[in-house]
């Protein structure tokens, strides 16, 4: 079985490790045993904890799962040259990792928390030569796509990364407005739940604007709904979300 080695021990390391325990071997890399000890338990399978002063990544693959704003800070305490490495930091170059971490190949990844369960939308660029085998990793948890720049994936990172966030707001939404209406609030969580699993499937083949159009009928509850939210500028503000998330990614 293959190894895995995260450095970096946060929310998005352990989605990916979830995603991934069944078919690879997991080392993670941190500042703080306790933490690694915390993490291991989270994840449900024995791993190999090391921490970062001092850590060889000579010819390791390696999943680098720190903050942007560490980048330089962790390059000082690891060693070697990593045989890959699979970066999920937003809005940190391929040049950047270079210039710190040295590695002999460099893939950015942009996966999101569904990696979990199996289901992470993943984004990649990078050394074509790590294409096929970036695809297979990152495969096991959810869908990859590879795109063909580092402003594409900054793009996508706005989109996919980011994306959970802005469903999460609209699904909660969407159950407070039934509660506000006089639904419980159980029976609103439940039904909301089973309208995104449904959406989910029928939006892998359905145009989104014909999903609308097959919903909403002349004169009918839809369209009333369909106008409130066009009149509060849920459109317009979705896309001004992508757009400022983007500029954020280019920041970091």
């Amino acid at each position: 079985m293959k190894t895995i080695t995260f450095i970096g021990n946060g929310n998005m390391a352990l989605s990916i490790a979830k995603g991934l325990k069944d078919n690879y071997k997991i080392e993670v890399v941190g500042r703080d045993m306790a933490k690694l000890e915390k993490f291991e338990k989270a994840l449900g399978v024995p791993t190999e904890k090391f921490l970062l002063d001092g850590f060889d990544v000579e010819d390791k693959t390696v999943l680098f799962c720190v903050k942007p704003a560490n980048v330089e800070e962790v390059a000082n305490y690891v060693q070697g040259q990593a045989r890959v490495l699979y970066s999920v930091l937003a809005g940190t170059s391929i040049e950047k990792l270079r210039e710190n971490l040295n590695p002999h190949a460099v893939v950015r990844t942009m996966p999101n928390l569904a990696a979990s369960v199996h289901k992470s939308m993943t984004t990649l660029c990078g050394d074509e030569a790590f294409k096929q085998e970036a695809q297979e990793i990152l495969g096991a948890i959810g869908t990859t796509l590879w795109l063909a720049s580092e402003k594409e994936l900054d793009i996508a990172t706005a989109l996919a990364g980011s994306g959970p966030a802005y469903l999460a707001l609209i699904a909660e939404a969407l159950a407070d407005g039934a509660v506000k209406q006089g639904l419980k609030r159980d029976d609103a969580m439940c039904i909301m739940r089973g309208l995104f699993s449904g959406f989910g499937e029928l939006i892998q083949e359905i145009h989104p604007a014909l999903l609308k159009d097959g919903v909403m009928s002349p004169g009918g509850t839809t369209a009333a709904g369909y106008s409130a939210l066009e009149e509060a500028g849920v459109r317009n503000g979705c896309m001004s979300a992508i757009e400022k998330a983007y500029k954020k990614a280019k920041e970091l």
